[in-house]
């Protein structure tokens, strides 16, 4: 894993295994992740007390591991987990920590495909209002 991009630090995706949800963000310093894997459940490292903490602690809403995924560049993983406990994650007592939705421009006012990636499967590139390719 690379620590180096971010004094240290790498940030940890937190996504139900079950649901897929993602629950929160976190991040882990090198012993964080090697207590991680090391006993199964979710260890982060508080960038504002600058310690360890093991999620659910003091809550029992402990987060125990069942897979973790490494991206490509090795300075992010995505931590695939169970919830125990009642199964809230989120210290304002939420399941998730995204609740809260940031409006951005409606799709009304767009063409269609406009701004949009193109979909899972295809192979159509568009360039300057061009097709480039064929699916």
């Amino acid at each position: 894993m690379d620590f180096t991009k971010l004094d240290g630090l790498i940030p940890a995706v937190i996504q139900d295994d079950v649901s897929n949800e993602v629950l929160m963000v976190g991040f882990m310093n090198q012993t964080a992740l090697d207590q991680t894997v090391a006993t199964g459940y979710a260890t982060f490292f508080s960038r504002t007390r600058g310690q360890l903490w093991t999620k659910g602690e003091t809550s029992g809403n402990r987060l125990r591991v069942e897979r973790i995924l490494v991206d490509c560049d090795d300075d992010t993983v995505l931590v695939r987990v169970t919830r125990l406990g009642d199964g809230n994650v989120c210290h304002t007592g939420d399941r998730s920590c995204f609740n809260k939705v940031l409006p951005v421009a409606s799709d009304s006012g767009r063409k269609s495909g406009e701004d949009r990636p193109a979909s899972a499967g295809s192979h159509k590139v568009r360039e300057r209002g061009r097709d480039l390719g064929a699916e």
